[in-house]
This record gives C-alpha cells, structure tokens and sequence, in this order.
C-alpha cells in the first residue's frame, strides 16, 4: 500500500528543482525514495509533458517504450 493518497481529481504533479543545486538536494533525496510510491498511487502511465510558449503544452505517453523509443519521443517532443 502507498504512504500516498492522491485524490482522483489530481491530474498532475509537478515537482520543480535543479538537477545541481544545494537547494535541491532535499526534494531530489526524497523523489529518490518515493518516486515510485508516488507513481503507484497515482495510477497513470509513464509520459513526458513540454511546456511552450503561450502555455501550449504537450503531452506523450512513453509506455512500453525502451530507451530508444524514449530518446525518439523527447527529440520529437522537442521539434514543436
């Protein structure tokens, strides 16, 4: 069972932070160790979401896909 419960009319979470700072470190630590408990409670596939400008955003699913695939999906996320 996960430590989390989201409720249902949460449609994304989003967690900003760099991938370098002092800062950060906390947040990155606790992502580290709860990534997955997160992604469990919340019941949806993998995907990359892309933020342009005027608030346009994009969305992929990536699941099934392996590295490649993946590589493949973020390049062509990136062209728009």
């Amino acid at each position: 069972m996960s430590k989390f419960v989201l409720p249902t009319a949460l449609k994304e979470l989003r967690f900003h932070l760099s991938q370098t700072g002092d800062a950060s470190v906390p947040l990155r630590q606790f992502l580290t160790k709860n990534y997955q408990s997160l992604k469990e409670s919340y019941g949806i596939p993998p995907s990359v979401t892309a933020r342009f400008e005027k608030g346009k955003e994009i969305k992929n699913n990536l699941e099934g896909l392996d590295e490649k695939g993946i590589i493949k999906a973020l390049q062509d996320l990136l062209k728009n």
